[in-house]
């Protein structure tokens, strides 16, 4: 089976589970498991932050970064379709009591930092207090440019204003900047990077920031049941993937960008261009959109089911003979859909 529905669906290496077979473990809720003191030692150096956490997955980390930053009644600014509002199922509302004000978008990620500034509430009792401002790199796909993510966080800095940085594949924007992690990160207080999408973990999210922050999130992290004991086996595989799939993210931008390239040749197709691991295509109607996903499916290439609009995600689990397959279908579907449409037509 070919999957590009995320790059959530990746499966450890061998390599990487004999590094989690053989990992040194102790009891985490202690802090004395040495394979994860190690790693959150090690994550934090490259980053440029003091300390960090790991956790269970890339939603319990923001939302553990998220209420570390903010009070009942107080509230977070976020893009609308940025993911700790969209995709995490409110919980920092439902379980914090924090109010999301967001944000409209624009298509490269991005949101008017005029308006973000205009939604900054006044110290009156009629309002939430305006404590955070939570941003995204990358999103779906694509990088966020270095000097709008800077002039945010000025902004938010006059206003005292603290920032977090949901950097679930900050590394896919490493590789495609060719610029360190310590430089994308720095302006932020606190990031959250998620080990489980391209680079191919089994699980695990990590939180950074500086000491007291962490301390807080780690109260946190208990409170919503993430408080793991033999930990070092999940901070193996991550520090596996730290040494040894960085780089190689580099071959899943370059796949993405010739199955883009490819598609965009189909009739009947509007493709995105692929910055990193992301390829959005739109189809013509529900139709043509869910007879693609069907033809897909049933020649072993998993493709999102619903909606227009849909995302191939490339990974590690993603070949050269795979994406040259995906291809070939693709052609195929699109000589079979033209083909039933003249036929309609006729």
């Amino acid at each position: 089976m070919i999957d590009y529905r995320s790059d959530t669906v990746t499966r450890p290496t061998e390599a990487m589970r004999l590094r989690m077979a053989s990992a040194q473990v102790g009891d985490d809720v202690f802090q004395d498991d040495p394979s994860v003191n190690a790693f959150e030692a090690k994550v934090a150096e490259q980053a440029g932050k003091a300390a960090a956490m790991i956790c269970a997955s890339g939603t319990q980390s923001n939302l553990c970064a998220l209420l570390a930053h903010c009070g009942r009644g107080e509230e977070y600014l976020v893009g609308q379709e940025y993911h700790t509002y969209r995709y995490e199922a409110g919980g920092a509302a439902a379980l914090g009591g924090i109010v999301p004000q967001t944000i409209e978008m624009e298509a490269d990620g991005t949101f008017s930092l005029a308006t973000m500034e205009r939604r900054i509430k006044p110290d009156d009792p009629h309002f939430p207090v305006t404590r955070l401002v939570c941003l995204e790199n990358t999103h779906c796909g694509k990088v966020i440019p270095s000097a709008w993510l800077h002039e945010a966080i000025k902004i938010a800095r006059e206003y005292q204003l603290a920032s977090h940085l949901d950097g679930a594949r900050i590394f896919n924007a490493v590789v495609a900047t060719q610029k360190e992690l310590s430089e994308l990160v720095a302006p932020f207080d606190s990031v959250s990077i998620c080990f489980s999408k391209g680079l191919g973990c089994p699980i695990g999210s990590v939180l950074l920031g500086d000491e007291d922050f962490i301390r807080r999130a780690r109260r946190w992290r208990k409170m919503l049941g993430g408080g793991m004991r033999q930990a070092g086996i999940v901070a193996a595989a991550m520090d596996y993937a730290l040494d040894h799939h960085v780089e190689r993210l580099a071959d899943d931008h370059q796949r993405a960008q010739r199955l883009a390239q490819a598609l965009s040749a189909l009739s009947g197709l509007v493709v995105e261009p692929a910055v990193t691991n992301m390829v959005y295509i739109q189809f013509a109607d529900a139709r043509q959109a869910a007879s693609c996903a069907d033809f897909m499916a049933k020649h072993n290439v998993l493709i999102p089911a619903q909606g227009l609009r849909k995302r191939l995600v490339t990974h590690i689990d993603i070949t050269d003979a795979g994406l040259a397959r995906t291809i070939e279908l693709f052609q195929i579907w699109s000589d079979t859909n033209k083909s039933g449409l003249s036929r309609q037509n006729g």
